[in-house]
């Protein structure tokens, strides 16, 4: 069983991946820095914070608190990475940090606790947090790319008018 919650966590992990790189494929390299306002986060922002996360939170996972010492979350929200480039090697950077360490995890691992930010979670709870909290931000990175594509955006999902046709060809499978 708890095997299966691993696969699934990395499944889950996975796909919200994809659908942020499926929306920042369709953006320039100007709309990836774009914010609508000085208190808004652009995806590039969004995408830093949560190389910031990933790696304080999965590097030693089982053996060190989850917000490092060596953390800055304040300058995840400062923007001094330039280019898509750079901005798609640090997404790969956390995203491969996570991987490896929900990889490594074997079934015996899920009851242990983990410390974050000297808050006790079992290894099961602590991925849920993470997952929960990566969903939020991706649903963010989305949502900016649907607001700047507006009629240009290729949707993630099932298009619009469309559930009917896409039930029926899953039916058909």
């Amino acid at each position: 069983m708890n095997t299966e919650y691993l696969k699934s966590a990395r499944k889950i992990f996975s796909d919200y991946k994809r659908m942020a790189e499926k929306t920042m494929e369709q953006l320039s390299e100007k709309q990836l820095y774009w914010a609508p306002d000085k208190e808004s986060n652009s995806i590039a922002i969004i995408a830093k914070h949560l190389w910031g996360n990933m790696r304080s939170r999965w590097t030693n996972f089982l053996t060190e608190d989850g917000e490092k010492p060596w953390r800055n979350r304040d300058t995840e929200f400062e923007m001094d990475w330039k280019g898509r480039d750079t901005l798609m090697q640090k997404w790969e950077e956390g995203w491969q940090i996570m991987f490896n360490t929900i990889d490594s995890l074997k079934e015996t691992d899920l009851d242990k606790t983990v410390l974050t930010r000297g808050e006790q979670n079992t290894v099961l709870e602590a991925i849920n947090r993470q997952i929960a909290h990566y969903a939020s931000h991706i649903g963010q990175i989305v949502y900016l790319g649907k607001m700047m594509k507006q009629e240009d955006w290729h949707t993630l999902s099932i298009a619009r008018g469309k559930s009917k046709e896409f039930n029926e060809k899953m039916m058909k499978k």
